[in-house]
């Protein structure tokens, strides 16, 4: 059995997520904890979520401090003064899609260990729940977005700037503009009603879904734009031109600000981010979970990934978009960021997915397994799925971790080149899904 993927448990709302498998998540992690603040991002299934998982952790004897509808890093924050923290949350994922986040007191998220323990009690339905006087309480937890606000303000400066922020319908809405507004910026906000249903737009935030915003940073003449996903741990962003700075632009230039020694990247993330901050670089696999393993385990100065998850070992473990939302204002403040956008090496980088039917998993595996041994090339190297070194390029192909895709990730410096990388990769890809 294997529910959890790279960042906690997902699927679709009463067939593959239920409120029986989040009651079952409660009594098992609830094993182990005393007390646990458990929050939820603006999804319509959250309601459904919190209240099952929370019986599931009052049935196992623990404590349950509801946080109401906060963004995930603001969940990890109160997690601070507690045993264990549980996001109801699908994250990026469209809106019929539900799930659970389980992280540590640190902001961290489960490891797969930890994940592992939780998979093994569900799977022997072997649960040590409480006597019916030893049952865990629950009371509100009601300062959770201030406290987190009050950190965050901690740790960045003033600025005066224009910034137009797309809180996607989610939870970004309770904390962002307000973080933002006490720097000393005049914020404006697009989609910041919280609905479920997100009609603003899809909750990923892909330069293709946030048009609206790049519109609102030219009409307006903002400085930049600032977008989060359905539970604002990503961020991503529009310089004061218009143009979209993605995951490995802002690796960039969060990596040249904050990386005095060491950084932390996923296997999937640019090598133009090693030529233009020429620090140590540590790779790791994708999920912001081993992100943080390994920050933690390098004593890492920042750690992140593309597709806009950040890493400030010095405020949290967790994955932080309001912080990371901040800190980009205090960059903008001091030059403007299409200014610095410039400095960045742009290499052409390709990114595909295929679907694939989650029944022949197996199969399909033992065929890429196969398959990626057979291209040739400099190095194989077998962190994250199959990670291709060439003289003049790379190349990524790996089953995602939290929906039933291949991902393709190719790279070179000449445009040409990373079209040949690609094609190889989708031939052999498709080769295991005929």
């Amino acid at each position: 059995m294997s529910l959890f993927g790279s960042s906690g448990v997902r699927g679709i709302v009463n067939v593959d997520f239920t409120p029986e498998l989040a009651a079952m998540i409660g009594m098992a992690a609830g094993a182990n904890a005393e007390r646990c603040v458990v929050g939820t991002d603006s999804r319509t299934s959250g309601p459904m979520a919190v209240a099952a998982v929370s019986g599931g952790l009052m049935a196992a004897g623990c404590d349950v401090h509801l946080a109401g509808v906060v963004t995930t890093p603001t969940l990890a924050e109160a997690a601070r003064r507690m045993d264990l923290g549980v996001m109801a949350t699908a994250s990026h994922n469209p809106p019929e899609y539900g799930g659970i986040k389980l992280c540590n007191p640190d902001g961290s998220g489960f490891s797969p260990e930890q994940a592992r323990a939780i998979e093994r009690a569900i799977e022997a339905r072997r649960f040590k729940l409480k006597s019916w006087d030893e049952i865990g309480k629950t009371q509100e937890l009601p300062d959770a977005a201030e406290r987190h606000a009050h950190r965050i303000m901690r740790g960045v400066g003033r600025s005066r700037l224009k910034v137009v922020v797309d809180c996607a319908n989610g939870p970004a809405s309770t904390i962002t503009p307000i973080v933002l507004q006490r720097m000393g910026c005049h914020v404006v906000t697009i989609n910041s009603n919280l609905d479920g249903k997100f009609p603003g737009r899809p909750p990923e935030p892909t330069e293709e879904n946030l048009s609206t915003l790049k519109d609102a940073v030219l009409s307006m003449d903002a400085d930049l734009g600032i977008a989060h996903d359905g539970d604002a741990d990503r961020m991503v962003a529009f310089d004061d031109k218009g143009v979209f700075l993605g995951g490995d632009e802002l690796l960039a230039i969060f990596a040249k600000r904050f990386g005095r020694r060491t950084l932390v990247l996923t296997a999937d993330a640019s090598m133009a981010i090693d030529d233009y901050v020429r620090k140590k670089i540590y790779r790791t696999r994708v999920g912001d979970v081993f992100v943080s393993q390994e920050v933690k385990k390098r004593k890492a100065d920042f750690g992140g990934e593309p597709s806009g998850t950040f890493v400030f070992p010095d405020q949290t473990l967790c994955p932080d978009g309001i912080l990371a939302a901040a800190r980009l204002v205090e960059i903008a403040t001091d030059k403007r960021l299409s200014d610095v956008r410039r400095k960045i090496p742009k290499y052409p980088i390709l990114r595909r997915a295929e679907e694939f039917n989650l029944r022949h998993r197996e199969r399909i595996t033992r065929c890429l397994d196969r398959e990626m041994k057979k291209i040739r090339c400099e190095e194989r190297l077998m962190l994250d799925g199959y990670r291709l070194q060439f003289k003049d390029g790379w190349a990524l192909v790996r089953p995602s971790g939290t929906e039933p895709k291949i991902r393709m990730v190719a790279e070179a410096r000449q445009s040409k080149r990373a079209d040949e990388i690609m094609s190889t990769i989708r031939v052999a890809v498709k080769r295991c899904l005929d």
